[in-house]
C-alpha cells in the first residue's frame, strides 16, 4: 500500500513578500524549496496562484509585504511509493539524512521517471517522512541533476526542512563540485558572474541571458591534466544547470556533457561530482562537513582521458 496517498488534499503555502523579489514566479521558486521553475509555470498556468487574493501572472513583480498563496496539486499516489533502492547513507542522525546519489538517479518523481528515484528509496528508509508538512517531495530541500553524484542533504522531519531551508535561502550551506573541463583554464582562481535564465529559443536549456537571475560560480584548479583542467567549483548561487553553463560561457566545458560541453568516448555523462558539502546540523547547531570520492567511472574516466591507464 503507498503510505503517502492518506494526503490527498491540496496543500496551500502562504508566503509574505520581503527583500527586493524581482518576478514573482522566480521568488516562489526562491522561497519554495523543491519546487522547480516549470512546476510552478504550470501552478500559473492552473491558476494556484494568488497575489493578495488575486489571480496574476508569473511576470508581475510583487512589493515588500504582499501576501502569495500557492496551492499545490496532490502529488500523484504512485509518484511517492517507497522503494526498497541502494542507497549509500553517508551520515544520519534523527534530523537528517546525508546521501551520496549515483549519477543516472532521477531526486524525485517527475515527468518520464514516475519511481525508482532517490526519494522513493529515502522513503523506505525513512517512511516517517509521509506524514511531514510537504507532501509533494518530502524531505527534499535541494538536487542534482540526474547525470551529476554526490552529496545531498535530506530532511527527516518539519523542524530539520525549516532550518535547512533557511540555511539555503541564506548561502550558509558549502556545496563543493569536483569538474573536469576541457582546456587549460587560467587564471588557477577565479569567480564566474553572469545571470542565467531560460534559454531564448530552446526552454530546455538554460543560457547566460541579461534578463536571468544572479549566478556566482568559484573555482580553483586541482590540477592541469594535458588539455583538460581539474576544478574544484564552489556554488555561491544554485542555479540550474549553473556549473555546466558557466564553464561553457568561458570556453571551458564540462567533459562529458553532451547538451552544453564536450562529449567523450569515456563518459556517458558529464563529469561533475558533488564532493563536499558543509552545514549546520538542525539538531545542534554544530557545522559538519562531509566529503566523498570520485565514483568508479569517474575514476576510470579520468586514467583514460589523461593516459594514465
Amino acid at each position: 500500500m503507498n503510505r503517502a496517498a492518506k494526503n490527498v488534499e491540496p496543500r496551500i503555502l502562504r508566503l509574505e513578500v520581503s527583500g527586493s523579489p524581482g518576478r514573482l514566479d522566480s521568488y516562489i521558486v526562491s522561497r519554495c524549496a523543491g519546487l522547480s521553475r516549470s512546476f510552478v509555470e504550470k501552478l500559473f498556468e492552473q491558476g494556484r496562484v494568488r497575489l493578495n487574493g488575486m489571480l496574476v501572472k508569473p511576470g508581475l513583480r510583487p512589493k515588500r509585504g504582499d501576501a502569495v498563496e500557492v496551492t499545490l496539486p496532490p502529488p500523484p499516489q504512485s509518484s511517492l511509493i517507497p522503494q526498497d533502492l541502494p542507497l549509500d547513507i553517508v551520515y544520519e542522525d534523527s534530523e537528517v539524512l546525508v546521501v551520496n546519489k549515483p549519477a543516472g538517479m532521477v531526486v524525485y518523481p517527475a515527468a518520464g521517471h514516475p519511481d525508482r528515484t532517490l526519494l522513493n528509496a529515502v522513503l523506505h528508509h525513512c517512511p516517517e517522512l509521509t506524514s511531514t508538512a510537504d507532501s509533494l517531495r518530502p524531505g527534499i530541500v535541494h538536487r542534482l541533476d540526474k547525470d551529476t553524484s554526490g552529496l545531498m542533504v535530506v530532511a527527516k522531519n518539519n523542524h530539520a526542512r525549516e532550518n535547512l531551508v533557511g540555511q539555503f535561502r541564506a548561502r550558509a550551506v558549502q556545496k563543493e563540485y569536483l569538474v573536469l573541463v576541457k582546456g587549460r583554464l587560467s587564471p588557477q582562481e577565479g569567480i564566474i558572474e553572469a545571470p542565467l535564465g531560460r534559454h531564448p529559443s530552446q526552454r530546455q536549456r538554460i543560457a547566460v541571458v541579461r534578463s536571468g537571475r544572479e549566478a556566482r560560480t568559484r573555482y580553483r584548479v586541482r590540477q592541469y591534466l594535458g588539455d583538460f583542467t581539474l576544478l574544484e567549483v564552489v556554488l555561491e548561487t544554485g542555479r540550474t544547470h549553473q556549473i555546466r553553463v558557466h564553464m561553457a560561457a568561458i570556453g571551458f566545458p564540462v567533459v562529458g556533457d553532451s547538451v552544453y560541453g564536450a562529449g567523450s568516448p569515456y563518459l556517458s555523462r558529464q563529469f561533475l561530482h558533488a564532493f563536499r558539502l558543509g552545514f549546520r546540523l538542525p539538531s545542534s547547531g554544530e557545522y559538519r562537513e562531509f566529503t566523498v570520492g570520485l565514483p568508479d567511472e569517474l575514476e576510470r574516466a579520468l586514467k583514460a582521458i589523461t593516459g594514465n591507464v
